[in-house]
């Protein structure tokens, strides 16, 4: 007999790869409150079930269908993302879905529609977590930047060398993941970018596919955005760089914040650049700017705050940090990134979603799985964030 407590949240993990064990340790650890895994899911893992004193199911339907959970975690390859999400939200089940929502927002929009009111439909977000993050998106919500004028995100440490995609028959690939940088590794920023800067308004992308990897999907893009605000942006992502760089810019017009390796820093200028702009009659003359180190050193662990907020609303109904319906604006600007690419042209957001979705399948329908290298893959998971 297990030894939880009855109020416990009982929870199902479909998919037992690298991900999956890192929010089975916190479960495991502590990290995560008033949970405890009942049920697991895999192809081939039936030992890890004896170890958690779990039951162990082939089929996720069976999982879902069991009367030993009240919750699922999903941790499959993005492919099965939708079919398996559908499937628990019909069946009334709260659903924690890694990222991302699906193959595309079309597929995220489908979920949301299925999903009934009462249930927890949340999103592996965790990166709104991050201390400096949420530091960021204070500031500039409070208006002491001014009006954004431009953002910038340069995001090209996310490298990842050849045996990530070998060891695996789905990564890369139109039909397995909808895409490669984008919708992986930089979907988290994309997540940021617009929670911290607000959803752009148009997008003119240039991607690169297989450019440093055997791939057919993009592994480099550069953006230009447009806001409804007439401020504008830039994004640069690459899984083909080394060390790479992580530099985020918010710049408004009474200050500035910038976020580069590790540390945060604000400048306030001492009135408005417009007004300057305007009214000065020093030639060469720029406001006065007070520059401050706002870093901060405090760590937090991501997935396990993500989680227990998941468990909260499940016990206590408390608002989710990131409900299902806030992964579609990140996939809205990863998909519009592609289709600018395919078309040549700029595209307007809101995203036909039908319209992408559309473009993706004929990619789809060209593509394959590939075959899986028996190469062994030391893995650091630690390794992995950015």
């Amino acid at each position: 007999m297990s030894n939880h407590q009855q109020s416990d949240i009982r929870l199902g993990v479909i998919g037992l790869g690298n991900i999956a064990q890192q929010h089975i340790d916190n479960i495991t650890s502590g990290a995560v409150k008033n949970c405890v895994v009942t049920a697991l899911c895999s192809r081939n893992n039936t030992g890890q079930a004896d170890t958690l004193n779990a039951t162990h199911f082939s089929r996720y339907q069976d999982l879902i269908d069991s009367d030993l959970i009240d919750a699922v975690l999903i941790a499959t390859p993005t492919l099965s993302h939708f079919e398996i999400a559908q499937y628990a939200l019909q069946k009334n089940r709260h659903v924690m879905l890694e990222k991302p929502i699906g193959l595309s927002s079309w597929e995220g929009e489908e979920l949301l529609r299925l999903a009934p009111n009462q249930v927890k439909f949340a999103l592996m977000l965790n990166q709104r977590t991050d201390p400096t993050f949420k530091k960021m998106k204070e500031i500039v919500e409070s208006g002491i930047l001014g009006d954004v004028q431009r953002t910038h995100w340069t995001m090209t440490n996310w490298f990842r060398p050849d045996i990530y995609f070998q060891v695996s028959d789905w990564r890369a690939t139109w039909k397995g993941e909808g895409g490669g940088l984008l919708v992986n590794q930089c979907i988290h920023n994309l997540d940021i970018f617009q929670w911290v800067c607000g959803v752009p308004s148009q997008i003119t992308a240039f991607c690169e596919f297989g450019k440093y990897h055997g791939i057919e999907v993009e592994d480099e893009v550069t953006a230009y955005l447009r806001y409804p605000s007439k401020a504008t942006g830039v994004f640069i992502g690459s899984t083909g760089e080394a060390p790479g760089v992580n530099r985020f810019d918010v710049i408004g017009d009474q200050g500035s914040i910038h976020f580069e390796n590790g540390k945060l820093t604000q400048k306030l200028n001492d009135q408005s650049v417009a007004e300057f702009c305007a009214n000065t009659d020093e030639m060469f003359g720029m406001p006065r700017v007070t520059e401050t180190d706002i870093s901060t050193t405090e760590s937090v662990n991501q997935h396990a705050i993500i989680m227990n907020n998941f468990i909260d609303a499940i016990v206590d109904d408390i608002p989710l940090i990131a409900p299902a319906q806030d992964g579609l604006a990140s996939l809205d600007i990863a998909n519009g990134m592609l289709q600018s690419t395919w078309t040549k042209q700029a595209i307007d957001l809101p995203l036909d979603r039908q319209r992408y979705q559309t473009l993706l399948a004929e990619k789809a329908a060209q593509s394959s799985l590939r075959v899986k290298s028996n190469a062994e893959a030391k893995v650091d998971m630690s390794a992995s964030y950015r």
